[in-house]
């Protein structure tokens, strides 16, 4: 299934996005949460519910009549992020001057956990405000984001697919210059508008292959960033378990899976994002984000 948030007038509501429109959830069963993250907590339940409801016929709205937002518009907690888990990526990254992280290592030997906050979440065809980042280092990251279903601490890698609900598109959108001067990455990575996510969440049985979802992201039409998903240097799995090691991780909770090579800071001069660009983040099969910086 393709859960999607949308607002109309004035109010956000979930839906399902079908090819004929959007489902909403409620018009399948008034008693389903009417939003995304209460349909996670839900679980296995909600998603029979859905499924036997869409089956039968519902009632049915226009994609261009709502505005489509990000799957989950407020996340309960910060949104878990892995650095450097492309080896190019890596080695583009160290090579930048920029990276504090490394000691002279380009490629990590365990996963690099960092995370964005909440309020850094805007829709999938949302402005990305560059009056965030007065230093003008605007950079894009293109990745697949997991969602977690069944919460849990100590989940072991072989079990890890089992905790995931599904999936979604984000760009990681980083104010360089601060991120460098403060050496960590939570004050560059996590200005209102800088997580661009959507346009929908795909739910973990709809993905048969997950190492062939493919990445691309495109500035003003040029593309900067062409990887697959299993490219990863730590797969979903280890990350999973490498969090859940200490941290308890609940339903909706969000983990960016990194970046490939192509970023605004590998190139030289690095190709900053400036006002009137339009970057496009795209994972097949779940769909493409298309964000204007303003």
């Amino acid at each position: 299934m393709r859960l999607v948030t949308y607002a109309i007038n004035g109010s956000r509501h979930a839906g399902v996005m079908t090819q004929k429109g959007i489902v909403p959830v409620t018009s399948v069963d008034a008693g389903l949460p009417d939003d995304v993250l209460g349909l996670i907590v839900a679980g296995e339940t909600a998603l029979s519910t859905l499924r036997q409801g869409l089956s039968n016929g519902t009632s049915m709205l226009a994609p261009d009549a709502v505005k489509v937002e990000a799957p989950i518009m407020q996340p309960a907690r910060n949104i878990f992020c892995i650095g450097k888990n492309y080896i190019e990526h890596a080695r583009e990254f160290e090579d930048s001057g920029i990276d504090a992280t490394s000691a002279g290592q380009s490629t990590p030997d365990v996963p690099i956990v960092f995370t964005k906050a909440p309020s850094s979440v805007t829709g999938p065809t949302d402005d990305v405000d560059s009056r965030m980042d007065p230093t003008g280092t605007i950079d894009y990251e293109g990745e697949l984001a997991v969602i977690i279903g069944t919460g849990g601490r100590g989940i072991k890698a072989a079990e890890a697919m089992e905790h995931v609900f599904g999936y979604t598109v984000v760009n990681d959108v980083t104010a360089r210059e601060t991120q460098n001067r403060h050496k960590q990455w939570f004050l560059g990575k996590s200005p209102d508008t800088f997580c661009p996510m959507g346009p929908v969440l795909v739910t973990a049985d709809e993905i048969t292959d997950i190492g062939s979802m493919r990445l691309t992201t495109k500035v003003n039409g040029e593309v900067r960033q062409d990887a697959y998903v299993r490219d990863l240097i730590f797969d979903i799995p280890t990350i999973i378990a490498t969090i859940s090691r200490s941290i308890t991780l609940k339903p909706g909770d969000i983990i960016a899976t990194g970046t490939p090579a192509g970023v605004a800071i590998g190139f030289k001069p690095p190709k900053y994002l400036k006002v009137g660009d339009v970057v496009e983040v795209t994972i097949d099969p779940i769909g493409t984000i298309v964000n204007r910086v303003v």
